[in-house]
């Protein structure tokens, strides 16, 4: 389970005699516990942004005034709670600041939505529907096969309404997800050919979309 750890700082404390971060990173990195993470500009660097009667009231600063305050974060892969308490608390700001550990939301299917595309992909490239092919590419999208590169989707549209249908047959499909991106490997069959691709997906709000196919052509 993933878990969002919140590294607080202390305006009133000394720093000065914090032992390194780098061993923890480290320490957890080579564990496959720590997943991501960044340190954050002071809240000076802030600004604070609030909608009222439809008008955008920008403040600079932080939201509240406050000693304590968000400097960095980090994303925790741990079995259970106690796990990524017990790694927080080894985290040397734990000693100065504090830690607050907050497990991620869990209905969603990131991997489910991912095979869902790819199945809607399938569909449209059997029928021939270049608008529903499409609708699976972010707009900056970039596919590579064998060889040649259409970047955008307006390319990609040209390139699949010339090709008309074509039947899709996916034999092998692995996804691995990563917050708001995630690669796929698939052998798949479409006509005569068999095809090894690659693709990397983002999360593009309430939707995944395809940013880079790399298609190339397996011969015995």
């Amino acid at each position: 389970m993933k878990y969002m750890l919140l590294v607080c700082g202390d305006d009133t404390n000394d720093a000065s005699g914090m032992a390194p971060v780098e061993p923890w990173v480290e320490e957890l990195g080579d564990r496959g516990v720590r997943q991501h993470g960044h340190r954050l500009a002071l809240p000076a660097d802030a600004v604070t942004v609030r909608v009222r009667g439809g008008e955008v009231l920008r403040t600079d600063g932080p939201f509240a005034e406050t000693k304590e305050y968000v400097a960095g974060f980090d994303i925790l892969e741990c079995d259970s709670l106690e796990e990524a308490v017990q790694a927080a608390a080894k985290h040397p700001v734990a000693a100065i600041g504090a830690m607050e550990v907050r497990p991620f939301w869990e209905d969603e299917d990131a991997e489910g939505e991912i095979r869902r595309l790819d199945t809607e992909l399938t569909e449209a490239a059997r029928t021939g529907d270049v608008e529903r092919m499409v609708a699976c590419y972010a707009q900056d999208a970039a596919v590579v096969e064998n060889g040649r590169e259409h970047r955008g989707v307006a390319a990609l549209r040209k390139v699949r309404a010339e090709t008309g249908p074509v039947s899709r047959e996916v034999l092998e499909f692995r996804v691995h997800v990563d917050e708001s991106i995630a690669f796929g490997h698939a052998l798949v069959r479409t006509g005569d050919q068999l095809l090894r691709v690659t693709t990397g997906y983002r999360n593009a709000g309430p939707r995944w979309l395809i940013v880079h196919e790399h298609v190339t052509e397996v011969t015995s």
